[in-house]
């Protein structure tokens, strides 16, 4: 079904209580980032050239680009079985394993990397279970290992619904010509999945090139680490401008190229053809192999992870413990709830004016809280304090944090908005409403459910999200994610298991609503 967009009842008036708002909140989303390129220009020639030419800037690119690449590779060899078996195989439990395949969204990156550097080491979780120690994982492998866990639901999830979108006629059409099952999935399913594998594979990327946690804690070198490097300790703010303004460049480029190859995708039909059941497919004697293969995605991704956290945790808890774990529950439910509320009610006017307004400046406009959210929230962060002059409160933390998970927020209220029909403004306006009162008594009480949602989505979020915080907060604030990583960092295992273990409780009671809802 086609959604015409009306605006034939909407007047100027009307527009600028939604276009202003909207504005303002964009404007102040990218001016740090203008000021960012102006900090990174102010300078001598000679220094510029210093700044773009050095050797270094050459091997954080080569191993920011390695970690990519090395991520997107092994989350396809793990999502894309995963997916096709969950949808087209015989096996049973489907719902169950699709459930299971999309729990690794309840541990945050960081937290997977603390889970792995406990398994291994002379005192870790592996060698007081079974008398002998394995490597500590680190560098690379460990970071290529723990962003893979981390981001596999995402690829996941998006294959999973384009394959139960397929139509099953154009596999029997090739099983007919006599294609088998293997040459079907590679010549038919793969090229239908494109669109899929642009999307997740753009947000992998994304999660990868602003991750700051995992890399710092496996200590290996990217762009967000030399970032957070050179502002902390070395104190060169120009250089830390130039190493934010690659990394948002390299951003750019990832968006630029998903955008490009969607352009050459046409995938659908010319009618809707007639509607029918897929035929799952036997695996006979390889239905073993798939659920050992989906059985062992699990206990790598959750269940190692998790039993990881719980044993560090009451090896030497203390009681004494609470109350810095009480301090820092209180002091992200600070952070997250404000956020998730302010980015309920800022997330409406770039919703309606995307839904209700068909022009290139309101399509611009509607769009500006991807572009913020594509900046890598260290560059982000750094940006705020280079143009405000460091000044860490919790008041800019949260705003921060408003402005760049606005994008994760509109879904919901876009959804919502949808299925609300402007000729219920326009029957209010009719009976003598003001623009404003004409919105909130016909279509805000329609917006209330998404609001929810997206205010649920974003306090889970804000609850897990580090960058932001470890750069903008007061010296003396802590939260939960501050604690996992400060005290990872410094390899005190068991005194970060409790933190890690509350953020987890939280993430796997919001991941439960969430597939409870979508019903996965």
């Amino acid at each position: 079904m086609v959604i015409r967009k009306q605006q034939t009842f909407l007047n100027v008036g009307q527009r600028e209580y939604f276009f202003i708002p909207a504005l303002i909140v964009g404007v102040c989303g990218l001016f740090p980032l203008f000021y960012l390129l102006a900090n990174a220009i102010d300078v001598e020639g000679s220094y510029l050239i210093e700044n773009l030419f050095r050797s270094r800037n050459a091997k954080l690119f080569f191993n920011t680009f390695l970690l990519t690449i090395g991520v997107l590779i092994l989350d396809i060899l793990l999502a894309t079985p995963a997916a096709w078996l969950t949808t087209h195989a015989d096996i049973r439990g489907k719902r169950i394993f699709s459930v299971l395949c999309t729990l690794p969204l309840a541990i945050p990156g960081y937290v997977m990397a603390y889970a792995l550097l406990g398994i291994g080491g002379n005192n870790g979780i592996f060698a007081s279970l079974f008398g002998k120690s394995i490597p500590r994982l680190s560098g690379y492998w460990g970071a290529l290992i723990a962003l893979s866990f981390y981001t596999t639901p995402y690829l996941f999830l998006n294959l999973r619904s384009a394959l139960l979108g397929l139509d099953p006629g154009l596999e029997e059409s090739a099983r007919s010509l006599g294609h088998r099952q293997w040459s079907i999935f590679i010549r038919v399913i793969l090229p239908q999945l494109r669109p899929a594998f642009y999307a997740s594979g753009l947000l992998i990327c994304l999660h990868v090139l602003g991750d700051f946690g995992v890399v710092s804690l496996m200590r290996y070198e990217t762009f967000s680490y030399a970032l957070y490097f050179e502002y902390n300790f070395v104190f060169d703010h120009h250089y830390a401008s130039w190493l934010a303004l690659i990394l948002i460049t390299f951003t750019g480029c990832l968006l630029f190229l998903e955008t490009r190859l969607l352009q050459s995708v046409t995938l659908h039909r010319a009618g809707h053809g007639v509607s029918r059941h897929r035929s799952l497919i036997p695996l006979s004697k390889w239905k073993s192999i798939g659920y050992i293969f989906l059985s062992l995605l699990f206990i790598a991704t959750v269940a190692i992870p998790a039993i990881t956290i719980f044993l560090w945790m009451f090896r030497s808890f203390e009681v004494s413990a609470l109350a810095g774990l009480l301090e820092a529950l209180v002091g992200s439910v600070g952070i997250a709830v404000p956020t998730a509320v302010c980015c309920a009610i800022l997330v409406v006017p770039f919703a309606y004016i995307g839904v209700r307004y068909s022009s290139r400046f309101s399509n611009i406009l509607a769009r500006i809280p991807y572009v913020i959210y594509a900046i890598p929230p260290l560059a982000f962060a750094l940006a705020i304090i280079l143009f405000l002059g460091s000044p860490q409160t919790i008041i800019l933390l949260i705003c921060a944090c408003i402005l760049h998970f606005l994008a994760e927020a509109i879904g919901p209220v876009r959804s919502s908005l949808y299925q609300a029909s402007p000729n219920l403004e326009e029957a209010a306006r009719s009976l003598g409403c003001t623009p404003v009162h004409a919105f909130f008594r016909s279509i805000f009480p329609l917006l209330i459910r998404g609001m929810l949602t997206t205010m649920a989505l974003v306090f889970l979020a804000t609850m897990k999200e580090l960058p932001l915080t470890l750069l903008l907060r007061p010296a003396e604030y802590e939260t939960l994610a501050v604690n996992v990583w400060d005290y990872t960092s410094e390899a005190m295992y068991s005194q970060a298991a409790p933190y890690a273990f509350l953020i987890l409780l939280f993430s796997a009671i919001f991941v439960g609503l969430l597939i409870r809802k979508e019903e996965v």
